[in-house]
């Protein structure tokens, strides 16, 4: 399947000067056919999800049943499953882009020129301190982000979080069983009852031959709250099917983007900290 062609997202005469605005201004990169057609044909069984409570499946060996996918849970809460290959990436190239794409719009406009229009971290100082990692640099701040994630343009606020802290078994991360992890609670600023409902995230990165795979797990309707897996979506409600199948198409594309602009964007732009 190839998505119908959209309009980019504004940049502004100063976002043109800068050195990767190049990456805006490509072709962006087209997913596959079978990588649209996971998501489009049909939910996932509830059997085949991936519940929040064992998110640390993730770290077993080998792959779950259903690597790609979504549905609608009988609780209402929302799942998303999604598993990118990104050769030539490294996982630090992928820390590295997380702390680094909050400092500018245009880094994260470059990610997926279509829907991003915005992304602002809100702890600049962390992000631009030099004693600390990329994980480091990213753990505990705050992103506000306006995407369309094919439900029109919304405002979204996430805070990503050091995997420890989210129940995660953290002295796993960086070793053959996870090369690296993103995660972080995110929910929309629109008015009740929620545009986009509080969600969990998780970009779940291992090495494999000649790059890495990207494993995404979003749960929509949980959260991790004082040490306990909480549901926030309210009792009664229902995420939207449409809603859920949109993020799943956005992420492919997104990442599937990101997968092929990464390797070259790291190697001229890893120590542009401005």
């Amino acid at each position: 399947m190839e998505q119908m062609a959209k309009k980019r997202v504004p940049v502004t005469d100063e976002e043109k000067q800068k050195s990767y605005y190049k990456y805006f201004e490509q072709e962006m990169a087209q997913p596959s056919p079978e990588a649209y057609a996971k998501m489009l044909n049909g939910p996932l069984r509830p059997d085949q999800v991936l519940q929040f409570k064992d998110r640390n499946r993730l770290f077993e060996p080998g792959y779950l049943e259903a690597e790609a996918g979504w549905c609608i849970l009988p609780d209402g809460t929302g799942y998303l499953a999604n598993l990118t290959k990104m050769p030539g990436v490294t996982p630090e190239m992928f820390d590295w882009f997380f702390a680094w794409h909050g400092l500018d719009n245009l880094r994260y406009k470059i990610w997926n020129p279509e829907d991003h229009y915005k992304a602002e971290t809100q702890n600049r100082v962390r992000a631009l301190d030099p004693d600390l990692t990329y994980q480091e640099k990213l753990w505990d701040t705050t992103h506000e982000i306006t995407e369309d994630t094919g439900m029109g343009p919304d405002q979204i606020v996430i805070n990503f979080k050091y995997p420890g802290d989210c129940g995660f078994k953290a002295e796993l991360i960086g070793t053959d069983a996870c090369a690296a992890l993103v995660c972080g609670k995110g929910y929309g600023k629109g008015q009740p009852p929620f545009a986009v409902p509080p969600t969990f995230m998780t970009h779940f990165v291992r090495e494999i031959e000649g790059g890495i795979e990207l494993r995404s797990r979003f749960w929509m309707g949980w959260n991790y709250v004082n040490g306990r897996d909480v549901k926030v979506l309210p009792d009664g409600m229902r995420y939207p099917d449409m809603a859920a199948m949109s993020l799943a198409l956005h992420n492919v594309k997104e990442f599937t983007n990101l997968a092929a602009i990464l390797p070259s964007l790291y190697a001229e732009e890893k120590d542009n900290w401005r």
